[in-house]
């Protein structure tokens, strides 16, 4: 099936189901999949993938910016491109860029992030502590190669700037993450229930880091 939405096309397939509601699941390849109960008519369908258009689309927008990542270095002038919540902009479009060398601009564009993350984690994390019912001890916004986030023995969490370059619903995948650690410090099946009762499509967040993650860096 496909309707037209805010200018866009959007496809999906119809899965039906001894289920109670209806889910709409997109993978990390873009691909819609209604899931929806037995009997659902093909108005009702529709009119739950329009409730979420706006959503959809910028799902859909994040996911296309990602795989058409520049090949080549960065450039550091005013038409280069890059990542803010999985949107491509111009440098310029987020840091004042005029006069500066390309080390000046390369330090004021990290500032930028590790601030925007700042600013992003610090509120969306507020109402997700409230539903684990767990509170961190400190949040500390890091540089780092290998990690998304990291949770401390000490209930100290960690999350790496470059989580301002990913869209929203991927960075509350990795607060939901961390703050599930506070909890369950290992990877064990009842730390994979607890994250999947917040985010039951926490695996299409992982995909999407473990796919598109190297687009997101400076």
């Amino acid at each position: 099936m496909k309707i037209e939405f805010d200018n866009q096309t959007i496809t999906f397939n119809v899965l039906y189901a001894n289920r109670k509601k209806l889910y709409i699941h997109i993978d990390s390849t873009g691909h819609i999949t209604v899931k929806a109960p037995n009997g659902t008519s093909d108005d009702e369908v529709v009119a739950a993938v329009e409730r979420h258009g706006t959503s959809i689309v910028q799902k859909l927008q994040a996911i296309a910016a990602a795989r058409t990542a520049p090949e080549k270095l960065k450039e550091y002038e005013d038409e280069g491109k890059f990542l803010h919540l999985g949107k491509y902009y111009f440098l310029h479009e987020l840091i004042e860029t005029k006069e500066l060398t390309e080390e000046e601009l390369k330090l004021r564009l990290k500032k930028f992030y590790f601030n925007s993350c700042k600013k992003i984690i610090g509120e969306r994390i507020k109402p997700y502590q409230t539903q684990l019912k767990v509170k961190a001890k400190t949040i500390e916004i890091v540089e780092s190669r290998t990690k998304w986030g990291s949770c401390s023995s000490e209930k100290h969490l960690t999350f790496n700037y470059r989580l301002a370059m990913a869209p929203l619903e991927v960075i509350d995948y990795v607060i939901i993450h961390e703050l599930c650690h506070l909890t369950h410090m290992n990877h064990d099946r009842s730390f994979w229930r607890r994250v999947g009762s917040i985010m039951p499509d926490y695996k299409e967040k992982e995909e999407f880091l473990a796919r598109y993650g190297q687009a997101m860096t400076l």
